[in-house]
């Protein structure tokens, strides 16, 4: 049986080509991407040891065999903190060998202060499950109609996967897709994570299950949205991490007048007050 681990040093291995690294094309093969004996070079490691890696049986690598790993892969920063966390949860550091629950929906007082200190600006509360845990008024209106805040415990995962509207609603609908599948891996607990994968896979279909397994560390960028009001607007997203709470604040700022003049449109404001991304 294969681990988080595996899986995403394979995956990255599959999606380079030899060219990008200065190896040689060895020709048609029947797997995309570099050898086994390419990376294990790269790496310093034995093909053996990599094969083990990859399929799982040798969960719990040496800090200096990952960072070989992910020098031969060339792996970004981003990618380089998501193979760490693969390696601490494929080997058990961060299973407390309980049953698969829902996470605490419960926040802060000084965090919802601090959301109301940003109104009239567009911000939330969520986790990484995608649970809207709490919103200032200017997301409802930026989200009205669309159908996600419908449910009385709003999640933005399940909304992408499951909700048609959510396709024309994010004008880049395949990568907020990759980002929602990418941030389960780091939910409030592997429990809580594994709790959410099973009762939205059977619903979500393979779409949700290939972006879960691909392990694709997403780029983020501006957030584009299709209100259906006839509204297109252009966000920029700001995360402040609440690692104590495995929770992050989002703040949402228009990235132009046009966009601006949109949200104010939709909040049935005058255009004073409000959140602006700087140019």
């Amino acid at each position: 049986m294969g681990t988080p681990l595996g899986d995403f040093i394979r995956a990255k291995r599959d999606s380079i080509q030899p060219r990008s690294l200065g190896l040689p094309d060895h020709g048609r093969r029947r797997a995309p991407g570099l050898r086994r004996s390419d990376l294990a070079g790269r790496a310093g490691i034995s093909v053996e040891y990599l094969t083990r890696l990859e399929q799982g049986r040798d969960r719990n690598p040496s800090v200096a065999v990952v960072n070989a790993v992910a020098d031969a892969l060339s792996l970004s920063p981003s990618e380089r903190g998501h193979l760490r966390y693969l390696t601490k949860i494929s080997g058990g550091e961060c299973t407390a060998h309980a049953e698969p629950a829902p996470p605490a929906r419960e926040i802060r007082p000084p965090v919802l202060e601090t959301l109301r200190l940003l109104e009239p600006g567009i911000a939330m509360v969520t986790n990484r499950l995608g649970d809207v845990l709490a919103r200032t008024s200017a997301y409802e209106s930026v989200t009205s109609g669309t159908g996600l805040l419908d449910d009385d415990s709003p999640n933005l995962t399940r909304y992408v996967f499951t909700d048609p509207r959510a396709r024309t609603f994010f004008a880049d609908w395949e990568e907020i897709a990759d980002e929602q599948a990418f941030d389960l891996w780091h939910a409030p607990s592997v429990e809580s994570s594994e709790w959410f994968t099973a009762e939205l896979a059977p619903v979500a279909g393979a779409e949700f299950t290939r972006r879960l397994h691909a392990h694709a560390v997403p780029r983020r960028g501006p957030l584009r949205l299709n209100h259906p009001s006839g509204c297109e607007l252009r966000l920029l997203r700001e995360t402040l991490d609440l690692s104590a709470d495995s929770q992050q604040l989002v703040v949402l700022l228009p990235l132009d007048e046009a966009t601006a003049q949109a949200v104010d449109r939709l909040r049935g404001l005058p255009p004073h007050g409000r959140l602006r991304a700087l140019s």
